[in-house]
């Protein structure tokens, strides 16, 4: 179920959501969205390329909590395509981010283990994810 969830995540809500806020050019809107997806390629740089405990948020370098910020700086820009680009991509996210939390709830090793983790436990704020999520 995790599986075509994020898929369809991935493949169809781009469409709608082009299909309802974009209806004069959803079709050019949504293979946006679907480029969006390139930024995958990035899985190409690990091994095993494809790991279904490992959370590619924060792994991946385009996946990074670096580069989240630019694809957020990125929706104020002028040029419309580049904003499609950014929504594209930060809705990419969004989706990775779901399907590694469903993940963490299956697997505590996978989340004590991820980039999220390791973030949260810097900032501080492990504690309350921990009493958060054991209530």
């Amino acid at each position: 179920m995790q599986t075509i969830l994020h898929y369809s995540l991935h493949l169809l809500a781009p469409g709608i959501i082009a299909w309802l806020f974009f209806r004069e050019n959803w079709q050019k809107v949504y293979v946006i969205f679907l480029l969006t997806m390139l930024i995958d390629l990035d899985h190409l740089l690990t091994a095993p390329i494809f790991d279904p405990h490992r959370c590619s948020i924060g792994f991946h370098p385009l996946h990074s909590f670096y580069v989240i910020p630019v694809y957020a700086a990125m929706l104020f820009v002028r040029k419309y395509y580049l904003r499609e680009i950014a929504f594209g991509i930060l809705f990419h996210l969004l989706t990775d981010t779901a399907d590694c939390f469903w993940t963490f709830s299956e697997c505590r090793q996978c989340y004590l283990d991820s980039e999220i983790y390791k973030l949260i436990s810097t900032l501080g704020l492990a504690q309350i994810f921990q009493s958060v999520s054991s209530q």
